[in-house]
C-alpha cells in the first residue's frame, strides 16, 4: 500500500522484515494500561534475538536486502532513519510545547499534540532496550516493538486497500526512534496529568541521555467507550458504533484473517463528526452506513492474530493462566470462551472470537447511559439492540453478522 511505501524505505523489503520476525508472548499477568483517549491492555512480547551494543547494531552502512539485520536496524529502517535521532529532530519544539498527556500504561506514555497541518495527533512514547525497569517492568526490546509496528501498519493500511477497505482501525501516521533525556515539555505535561487525574506510572524524568525511545504517531481517535459513558447522544449512536465495529472487523477478516481477541470497551475509540455516512469495501463491493455523528476507531492489537501473505502473526497466551482466571466482568469470560473455541491453539484462525467481542460490546452499550435516554424511539431502539445481543452469537464471523443481521440491512 502507499502507507507502507511511505513508512518503509527501499533499503530492505517488507517481505524480508516479515520473514525475519519471530515472536512469542512473555507471561506477564500484571500488564496494565490506562488510556483516556488511546488505550487498552498492553502485553509484552519476546523475540529470539537481542542486540547488545549500540555501535554494532546501528551500522553506518545501508543494509543490503540479503544482510542479516538486527532488530534495531529493522526498526530504524521502518522509521526511515539510519540511527536514533535527538528528540527535537523528530518532534519539533513548537509541537512539544503543545503536548498534553492523555493516557498511560506499563509500556509508557501517550500525549496529544498537533502535526504540521494543525491536526491533533497522539504520540505513544515507549522506552526500549534500557536496563532500568519502567513502571515495574522490563523495557520492551526492539523485537517486541517490531511486532507492534507490523500489526499497526497492516491494519492502518486497510484504509488504502482496493478490495477490502476500512478506516475503522486507528491510523498510524509515522514512526520515530529517538535518544536522550525526556524533554521538559513532556515532563510538564506528565506532571499536569498526575495532578489532575493521578498517574500510576513512574515519572519519566529519571531516564539518562543514552536512553532510546520509539514514538508512534497515531491519528487522534477520540475517547474510549468506557470514558464515553453518559456522553453519547442516544441508542441510535450505539447502533452506529456496533455497525462500524462489525464492518471494520469484517473487512479485516476478509483481507487478513484477523481476530482482535481483546476488544473490550477501552479499545474502541469514538469521536464526533459532521459526516453523515461512512463507507467501506468488502470483497470489492462498496457499502455505506450512517455515522449518527460519531466515528469509530479500533486500537490495541496486543493479543491480535492476522495473516500477511504466508506468515501468521499471533500472540501465544496458552500458558497465561492468570488471564483466564479473571472474574467480575463479562470481558474475562470472553477470554475463556475464546480458549474453548480454539482449543488453546492461538495461531489458528477462529473468526467467531470477533463475534464474541461484538456480543460483549453490545452488552456494554446496553448498560451505558445516554443523554437522550427518554427520547422518541428509545424503547424501539433498545429492543433492536437487545435482539442483536440475543442472536449475534449464532453467526460464524463478523462478516456473516454484517451480511445477515437484520439490524445492519
Amino acid at each position: 500500500s502507499s502507507l507502507l511505501a511511505d513508512l518503509t524505505p527501499n533499503t530492505h523489503t517488507w517481505s524480508r522484515l516479515k520473514a525475519a520476525l519471530s515472536v512469542h508472548r512473555k507471561n506477564k499477568g500484571n500488564a496494565r494500561s490506562r488510556w483516556f483517549f488511546l488505550g487498552g491492555l498492553d502485553y509484552e512480547w519476546v523475540v529470539t534475538t537481542r542486540w547488545e551494543r549500540l555501535p554494532r547494531v546501528f551500522s553506518p552502512q545501508v543494509p543490503c536486502e540479503d544482510a542479516d539485520l538486527s532488530d534495531a536496524e529493522k526498526v530504524c529502517a521502518e522509521c526511515g532513519q539510519p540511527r536514533p535521532l535527538p528528540w527535537e529532530q523528530c518532534v519539533l519544539p513548537q509541537r512539544m510545547k503543545q503536548c498534553v498527556k492523555i493516557g498511560e500504561g506499563t509500556f509508557g506514555e501517550v500525549f496529544s499534540t498537533t502535526n504540521a497541518s494543525g491536526d491533533t495527533v497522539a504520540l505513544k512514547i515507549i522506552p526500549v532496550e534500557g536496563s532500568e525497569k519502567v513502571n515495574g517492568e522490563d523495557q520492551k526490546t526492539f523485537g517486541e516493538i517490531l511486532h507492534e509496528i507490523i500489526i499497526s501498519k497492516e491494519l492502518s493500511s486497510l484504509k488504502e486497500k482496493q478490495r477490502n477497505k476500512t478506516p475503522g482501525f486507528i491510523g498510524l501516521n509515522g514512526l520515530h526512534c529517538v535518544q536522550g533525556r525526556y524533554p521538559p515539555d513532556f515532563l510538564n505535561a506528565w506532571d499536569a496529568f498526575d495532578q489532575q487525574k493521578g498517574s500510576e506510572n513512574d515519572r519519566p524524568g529519571f531516564f539518562k541521555a543514552d536512553q532510546l525511545f520509539i514514538i508512534l504517531e497515531f491519528e487522534f481517535g477520540g475517547a474510549d467507550l468506557e470514558n464515553s459513558n453518559g456522553t453519547l447522544k442516544s441508542l441510535m449512536v450505539a447502533k452506529s458504533i456496533l455497525h462500524q465495529v462489525t464492518a471494520a472487523l469484517a473487512v479485516a477478516e476478509q483481507e487478513l484473517h484477523f481476530e482482535h481477541r481483546d476488544l473490550h470497551w477501552g479499545n474502541v475509540l469514538v469521536k464526533a463528526t459532521t459526516q453523515k455516512t461512512g463507507s467501506f469495501l468488502l470483497n470489492g463491493a462498496a457499502h455505506s452506513l450512517e455515522t449518527k455523528g460519531v466515528l469509530v476507531r479500533i486500537i490495541d492489537y496486543s493479543l491480535s492474530r492476522l495473516e500477511i501473505d504466508d506468515l501468521t502473526v499471533s500472540c501465544d497466551i496458552s500458558n497465561d493462566e492468570e488471564l483466564f482466571m479473571g472474574r467480575g466482568d463479562y470481558q474475562f469470560d470472553i477470554y475463556r470462551l475464546m480458549r474453548r473455541e480454539n482449543g488453546n491453539n492461538w495461531s489458528s484462525y477462529h473468526p467467531h472470537t470477533n463475534v464474541l467481542w461484538l456480543h460483549y460490546l453490545c452488552s456494554k452499550l446496553l448498560s451505558m447511559k445516554y443523554r437522550g435516554s427518554g427520547g422518541r424511539g428509545f424503547k424501539a431502539m433498545r429492543g433492536e439492540l437487545t435482539h442483536f445481543h440475543d442472536n449475534v452469537l449464532q453467526y460464524s464471523s463478523a462478516t456473516e453478522a454484517l451480511r445477515t443481521c437484520p439490524m445492519f440491512q
